[in-house]
């Protein structure tokens, strides 16, 4: 049941205890004191500290190649005995590109525009910070497919916040929400 489970901060207990993650990947604009779930142990957690931005601004930590490196690799070490738990401020644009991703490195069938049109389906907010996919795109080899992919489901609905989703990686686990 290897799967992806993506929230903002204000909801990673509420998340954990539904879907006891093995794994959780924090994604903040500064270093803060994020509650970790029980089922996640110290070691098990990676925090990635840069801004939600898109091209570079002054004082601000424009997302980087290092960063979608770090992604993967967290991703790569992940044993997917349990659900993955990323996470981000608000749920709606950091963890929702690090969903897509994953998704897109590990999925069963990683084609980007079926992924992109789940994640759309899972979440109707979700705006992929459009900097870390193009990063993702090269460095996975995907040749503008994913870039092209979340523009073609455009920006999601306006929100504070968006509501915690699943993300499968298997087609046979796409009814899991």
């Amino acid at each position: 049941m290897p799967y992806l489970v993506v929230c903002p901060v204000t909801q990673i207990q509420v998340v954990a205890a539904k879907h006891a993650p093995s794994h959780m990947l924090t994604v903040m604009s500064e270093a803060a004191e994020i509650p970790r779930p029980a089922s996640v142990s110290s070691d098990q957690h990676k925090t990635l500290i840069f801004n939600d931005i898109s091209t570079q601004r002054d004082g601000l930590v424009v997302p980087g190649a290092e960063h979608v490196r770090a992604i993967l690799d967290f991703a790569d070490n992940w044993d997917r005995n349990a659900p993955l738990l990323i996470h981000c401020y608000a749920g709606v644009s950091r963890s929702t590109a690090s969903a897509y991703i994953i998704a897109n490195a590990m999925a069963e069938s990683p084609d980007p525009e079926d992924l992109a049109k789940d994640l759309r389906l899972r979440s109707p907010t979700a705006t992929p910070n459009a900097k870390m996919v193009a990063l993702a795109d090269s460095i996975l080899g995907k040749k503008g497919a994913m870039t092209d992919a979340i523009s073609s489901i455009g920006r999601g609905a306006y929100c504070y916040e968006g509501a915690p989703f699943v993300f499968p990686l298997k087609k046979s686990d796409a009814h899991i929400f």
